[in-house]
């Protein structure tokens, strides 16, 4: 706003001309002394048998085979039981900083959900988080679920939900952990078991979220000719024409 001269600035109703070179200014705050981050008042502190993690032992060929066959077995496993669900989630960043966060939700072999949604000014940790966190929200509301199997590229991403620390990504992590232990005190039979599932396994259920996500990375961003946003940015560009 401060280049535009005292006529352009009468004439301009709205101040979206800076929305890029000012959208990365924008940051998350995040309270440091949450007591959700404490040691003995973590997820994992309360439920230590209720959630899981499931890596790699090595970036061996021999371990990622192994690895890929326990989960295969889990998967089926989940779709063979009433009470279970399979969760494939899947995020990556465009160059534009365009956050893009996939879901797919299986039960009974079908894919019951799959929704896909899009941020500004997000990291590629926090992109894969919001998979995570989508998913959980929807699943965990179903009363009649009580195994969830979370199948992601990043378990990095996943560890944060159990970490101690305080980090800028909390305007994700406290919703989602206080959901996960409604979730766990809701029943006792209940629990999160999350899966790594590297891209270079090309597994076929991952593949479909993974193109899905790159797919959308590929289509333009910008708004329709016909949409708000474009005739406001059409405006602004008449204006500094003047």
């Amino acid at each position: 706003m401060s280049k535009l001269t005292k006529k352009q600035y009468e004439k301009l109703k709205s101040p979206i001309k800076d929305i890029n070179e000012r959208l990365s200014e924008v940051t998350d705050s995040f309270n440091t002394i949450h007591l959700i981050f404490f040691p003995g008042s973590r997820v994992v502190d309360h439920f230590p048998s209720h959630i899981t993690f499931h890596s790699l032992a090595s970036a061996s060929d021999n371990d990622l085979h192994s690895h890929m066959q326990k989960l295969n077995l889990v998967f089926c496993q989940t779709q063979s039981s009433l009470h279970d669900i399979a969760v494939i989630a899947d995020g990556g960043v465009k160059k534009s900083n365009v956050a893009i966060a996939v879901t797919h939700i299986w039960k009974n072999d079908i894919i019951i959900n799959c929704p896909q949604i899009q941020t500004m000014n997000a990291t590629l940790v926090k992109a894969k988080l919001m998979t995570i966190y989508i998913s959980l929200i929807l699943v965990m509301n179903s009363g009649d679920t009580h195994n969830i199997t979370v199948i992601t590229d990043s378990i990095k991403a996943t560890k944060y939900i159990t970490e101690s620390k305080a980090n800028p990504l909390q305007n994700l992590i406290i919703p989602l952990v206080t959901k996960i232990k409604n979730f766990f005190c809701k029943d006792r039979r209940n629990k999160i078991q999350f899966w790594f599932c590297p891209n270079k396994a090309e597994w076929p259920k991952h593949k479909l979220v993974d193109n899905q996500v790159k797919a959308a990375m590929n289509n333009p961003i910008l708004p329709s000719r016909n949409s708000v946003l474009a005739s406001k940015k059409k405006e602004c560009n008449n204006i500094l024409k003047e």
